[in-house]
């Protein structure tokens, strides 16, 4: 059972399984919306909601797996690079590091913001280093919503990183959707 305050060992071995599968099959369940330079996504459409599940697959051919790990872990490097950043910083609650990013939106959508745990596994799988990273929303007195920006409470990301074998990378990710309360504006 999942732990409101951390992962457990079966999520994350869970995540290390998904690296092992294929992307998913054309004309299958999942639809494959873009593909370039080894990298596909893919979305699922949950029919009871509407909403969508992405998934990423692909490689990076000359970026070491453990760099990529390093990168998705620095908060202070994607303020340098994202754009969309508007505040983002880690802070200790109850002994758990949280997370706290607001991403800016253009008018006249309102920026959206998270608090969410988050976890880097460096394991060992069947001999081979996988790098595993997961992250989902939780809900801190800390971390009061912020008028006029949309908390979004139902953030659950998870990343396998490995090597392909040679001096790169190739990774699966998923990432759940929104809900239709923190939709639009």
């Amino acid at each position: 059972m999942e732990a409101p305050w951390g992962f457990s060992e079966e999520r994350f071995q869970a995540a290390c399984r998904e690296l092992s599968q294929p992307a998913p099959a054309a004309g299958g369940a999942w639809q494959l919306l873009a593909e370039t330079m080894g990298i596909g996504i893919y979305r699922l459409c949950d029919e009871q909601s509407g909403l969508y599940e992405y998934k990423i697959f692909g490689g990076l051919a000359d970026c070491p797996p453990e760099l990529l790990a390093d990168v998705y872990m620095d908060l202070d490097y994607r303020k340098q690079w994202d754009q969309y950043v508007k505040e983002l910083s880690e802070k200790i609650y109850d002994g758990k590091r949280i997370i706290y990013w607001e991403v800016k939106y253009p008018f006249p959508l309102s920026n959206r913001d998270y608090v969410y745990l988050r976890e880097r596994r460096d394991m060992e799988v069947d001999g081979q280093k996988i790098w595993v990273m997961l992250a989902k929303s939780v809900s801190l007195p800390q971390c009061p919503e912020k008028p006029g920006i949309i908390r979004v409470n139902s953030y659950v990301q998870s990343l396998v990183l490995a090597s392909d074998g040679k001096t790169g990378s190739k990774e699966w990710s998923t990432c759940f959707p929104q809900r239709p309360a923190e939709g639009l504006p």
